[in-house]
C-alpha cells in the first residue's frame, strides 16, 4: 500500500460457489485510491465491477471466498468481522446504488432513513439526528419546505429518489464513496445533475470516489483514474485521459468503438429520412466467458482479433507503458492516438 493510499486493493480473488461449481468472479484485482482521489471501473455487465464495490464494503453473499487484502487507511476489510465492518459501512466509506426503489425501504420516511446512520455512527439522540438529516438532505437539493422529511420515497420522483439515497450515504461523513451505475435509470437531464451533485459532495470534503459505470462519457467526466475490467480482472489502467485516448487493450477498442458518437447519429438519422438502411453499430463479437469455466489463456481471446496461440498459453502479464499506464496484453495497440 502506498504512503497515501485512503483505500488499497491488492490481488483480491473472489470465489462463488454455485450448484454447477466455483465460479471466479474476482481474480487478481490490486488498486489504490487516494485521498480526493476519483476512479471509474468500466466494462460490460458481469465483468466484477459491482463485485468489486461490494467486496470493498464487506458485503459478499455468504457463499462467497475472498482472499487478498483490502485496507482503509491500514485496517484490513477482508478478514474483518461483522461488527466492524458495521462501524465502518455508511460511516468511513458508502454506497450509492444503481436503482433507489430498491435501495430504499418503501414503509419508512426518507427523513428516518437518513437519520437512521447518524443515530448509529454519531450516538446522537433522535431530534439532532433529525436535524442533521434534514441538512443533509437539503444539501442535496430536497430542502424541507418542498421535500418535508415525512415522505415516503414512493412519492418522489426517480431523481429525487436517488438524491435520498445519496443523501443517506453522506450522513455518515464517509471518506470513500462508491457510485455503483448511479444515473441509470434517470433521464439525461437529471442524470447531468446527479453527476453534478456527486461531483460537488465528493470535491467539498477531499472524498475518495469510486465511480462504477458502463457508461465512457460519464467516467470521463468525473475521475481523474480509470480501471477496465473484463471477467473479473484489469485488463488496462491508468489516467483517464491517457487511457482513453491511447486505448492500448482490444477490448478497451471494442468499447469505444460501440459507443453512438454523434456521427453514426447523424447517419443514422439521415438514413431514416431518406427511407435507407440506418448503419449498424460496432460489436463485440461473443460474450463474456462463464466464470465457473474460464479459459487458461487471456479470457478475452476468443472476441480478439489480435489473438495469437500464445494468447492462449496463460494469464497475459500486465505491462506498463507511460504515465502510470498498464494493460494486460501480449500485443497491446501501440499507437498513441484516439481509435477510430
Amino acid at each position: 500500500m502506498g504512503a497515501m493510499s485512503l483505500l488499497s486493493i491488492e490481488d483480491l480473488s473472489v470465489t462463488i460457489a454455485t450448484p454447477r461449481g466455483p465460479a471466479q468472479v474476482l481474480r487478481g484485482v490490486s488498486l489504490d485510491l487516494a485521498p480526493g482521489e476519483r476512479l471509474g471501473l468500466v466494462g460490460e455487465s458481469g465483468c466484477g465491477k459491482s463485485m468489486t464495490a461490494l467486496a470493498i464494503m464487506g458485503l459478499l453473499p455468504d457463499a462467497a471466498t475472498a482472499s487478498g487484502l483490502i485496507t482503509l487507511a491500514g485496517d484490513d476489510i477482508v478478514g474483518a468481522d461483522e461488527t466492524t465492518l458495521c462501524t465502518i459501512r455508511g460511516r468511513r466509506m458508502a454506497m450509492v446504488f444503481q436503482e433507489p426503489m430498491t435501495a430504499l425501504n418503501p414503509v419508512r420516511p426518507i427523513g428516518q432513513q437518513v437519520a437512521e446512520g447518524i443515530r448509529l455512527h454519531f450516538a446522537v439522540g433522535r431530534a439532532e439526528a433529525e436535524a442533521r438529516a434534514m441538512r443533509v438532505l437539503d444539501r442535496v437539493g430536497l430542502p424541507a419546505a418542498r421535500f418535508p422529511p415525512d415522505l415516503y420515497p414512493h412519492q418522489l420522483s426517480g431523481g429525487q429518489r436517488q438524491r435520498v439515497v445519496i443523501a443517506i450515504a453522506l450522513a455518515g461523513e464517509p471518506d470513500v464513496l462508491i457510485a455503483d451505475e448511479p444515473t441509470t435509470a434517470l433521464d439525461v437531464t437529471i442524470q447531468a445533475q446527479i453527476l453534478d451533485l456527486i461531483g460537488d459532495v465528493v470535491g467539498e470534503r477531499e472524498r475518495a470516489l469510486i465511480m462504477i459505470s458502463h457508461d465512457l462519457g460519464i467516467v470521463a467526466e468525473t475521475t481523474e483514474q480509470v480501471a477496465v475490467m473484463y471477467a473479473g480482472t484489469i485488463v488496462e489502467s491508468g489516467p483517464t485521459e491517457a487511457v482513453f485516448r491511447r486505448r492500448a487493450h482490444p477490448y478497451t477498442r471494442g468499447l469505444f468503438a460501440a459507443i453512438p458518437h454523434g456521427t453514426v447519429t447523424a447517419a443514422a438519422a439521415k438514413g431514416a429520412a431518406t427511407g435507407g438502411k440506418r448503419p449498424r453499430l460496432a460489436t463485440i463479437r461473443g460474450q463474456v466467458p462463464d466464470p465457473r469455466a474460464l479459459p487458461a489463456g487471456c479470457a478475452f481471446a476468443d472476441r480478439c482479433d489480435r489473438v495469437a496461440d500464445a494468447c492462449r498459453q496463460g494469464p497475459p502479464p500486465t505491462q506498463s507503458l507511460t504515465d502510470g499506464h498498464g494493460v494486460a496484453c501480449l500485443f497491446p495497440h501501440d499507437d498513441d492516438r484516439s481509435a477510430a
